[in-house]
């Protein structure tokens, strides 16, 4: 039987099965889930809270091994067959001596993050030194370089958020929203703070020949303390400084008075370090393997990013290993292969690593036929006119990107619903494989090298803000999303390895 007849074998099996009745209860549980579970909010919240006491978890930094040691010790107590790091080399990125000023008046300015770094993005000291990079400023707005003259310039520009909820559209399957959240226009039409015009604007800027830049935060509420992650494609060799809107109108007065000429100071040192990606097995029935993926680094308290996705993996891997230890459920039928990775915010170079060693170069034993990622359970923020941030009690708007067979959709779609998740999108990624291109979750590297996923994310607007603090979790849709991977793992549990992907 050849790989696709096995697929529709597959599928039509899963349909007939999954569609038709559902699965039996999922492994190890009955009828009801006590408040103590593992699966309960309360005991996800507290994880969580345990992760963001050892903030900021940085990669290479104290914080960052804590946390790698606590979610180690998790994972052996629970009782996971097999407990082990993996390490790979990553840059760190400190600042310090930073400024920006105009005629010697000082603006309220903060760093880019990973600005000013060698051209070879390796590990390098640089510095503006004591006088600091002064020049003239080229204001472009909302617009681009072309056809201005930058170069030996500072560039000033509006940082652009660009993908709104309502961006999603096109790619949407089934939608979940019972009490009307994506209805507001607003939540609608708010964009995230992942895809931006800051990689565009600065290589432009730089091939222009800019000495500097300056983002103005149009989008965002009132704090400049917006924690870009590095764009791995893009070495910002230019010291750079955010503002707020606020600040930058503020800024471009100062400007018309006084010759559209300012000053950064910036210091950067750039560090190799060791990031670690904690790996817990549980040996199921085949070698064929399940990966439950987050990420556990942050930059600042990194409650909602993600300390709620890592939290939401160590439940899983504690209610399906104690079952197993206690004798309450069988090995499942695929090995299970719960996982946080470091190097989010410094260039995903484990989940790289990852990709490279257990999936392209199949070095392991486990053979990964689908993979599960959880990032981000918070609830929806808005700002007010005046730029404040106003949290809500509503969900922040949910993408789960999947790339798996019709019957699987229509499970995932069911269990949507059953599970009360709200504000919840089912997105198609199947035309990001099919290009290579990827998707804006941890789950993109194993996307394009061939790995069905089903990947959940939101985008609230203070992800990489140092006001993403455990307020900002949403305790409702604790509970809710750790059922719905719950069932997604079972289903992916009976369903022939083959046959889980869209595309075979």
């Amino acid at each position: 039987m050849t790989k696709l007849n096995r697929w529709i074998a597959g599928a039509a099996t899963a349909v007939a099965g999954i569609l038709a009745i559902g699965l039996a209860a999922p492994l190890g549980t009955g009828p009801a889930q006590a408040a103590g579970s593992p699966l309960s909010s309360e005991a996800i919240y507290s994880t969580a809270a345990d992760l963001v006491g050892f903030a900021p978890r940085a990669t290479g930094s104290a914080g960052g091994a804590a946390t790698a040691d606590y979610i180690q010790n998790r994972f052996r107590g629970v009782g996971l067959d097999r407990v082990y790091t993996e390490q790979s080399t990553s840059y760190d990125w400190h600042a310090s001596n930073a400024g920006l000023s105009v005629a010697g008046t000082a603006i309220d300015a903060f760093p880019v993050q990973h600005s000013f770094i060698p051209a070879d993005a390796k590990a390098g000291t640089r510095t503006t030194g004591p006088n600091g990079r002064s020049a003239p400023v080229v204001d472009i707005g909302a617009g681009g370089i072309d056809g201005k003259n930058v170069k030996g310039k500072i560039v000033l520009f509006d940082l652009a958020f660009y993908l709104p909820t309502a961006g999603l559209l096109p790619l949407t399957e089934y939608i979940n929203d019972p009490t009307g959240e994506l209805v507001d226009p607003e939540m609608m039409l708010t964009a995230n703070p992942y895809l931006t015009s800051l990689e565009s604007t600065i290589r432009n800027a730089q091939q222009a020949g800019a000495v500097g830049f300056v983002g103005v935060l149009r989008d965002y509420f009132d704090s400049n303390r917006y924690h870009n992650e590095y764009y791995r494609k893009l070495a910002m060799t230019i010291p750079g400084m955010w503002v707020t809107r606020k600040e930058g109108a503020r800024l471009r007065a100062l400007l018309a008075r006084h010759g559209h000429r300012a000053r950064i100071d910036l210091t950067v040192q750039r560090r190799a370090v060791t990031g670690r990606t904690v790996i817990g097995i549980l040996n199921g029935r085949s070698r064929d393997t399940l990966m439950v993926q987050s990420h556990h680094d942050s930059i600042g308290p990194g409650a909602v990013e993600d300390a709620t996705g890592a939290a939401e993996v160590m439940a899983l891997a504690d209610h399906y290993g104690r079952a197993v230890t206690a004798g309450r459920a069988r090995r499942p039928a695929k090995t299970l292969m719960f996982i946080t990775f470091d190097t989010h915010f410094t260039g995903y170079q484990a989940h790289q690593a990852f990709v490279d060693k257990y999936i392209t170069r199949k070095a392991t034993p486990y053979r990964i036929v689908g993979n599960a990622t959880i990032e981000h359970v918070g609830k929806y923020a808005r700002k007010t006119r005046a730029g404040r941030l106003i949290t809500t009690d509503e969900a922040e708007p949910k993408g789960i990107f999947e790339n798996v067979n019709p019957a699987l959709k229509a499970a995932m779609a069911q269990s949507l619903s059953r599970r009360n998740v709200k504000a919840a999108n089912l997105l198609n990624a199947s035309p990001f494989q099919l290009i290579d291109s990827g998707i804006p979750t941890d789950a993109s590297f194993v996307l394009t090298a061939g790995v069905p996923i089903v990947s959940f994310i939101c985008g609230p607007m203070y992800m990489y803000d140092d006001a993403d603090t455990l307020d900002k979790i949403d305790r409702t849709q604790l509970r809710p999303v750790a059922l719905f991977f719950r069932d997604v793992i079972e289903r992916l549990q009976a369903t022939p390895s083959a046959s889980i992907g869209l595309v075979p």
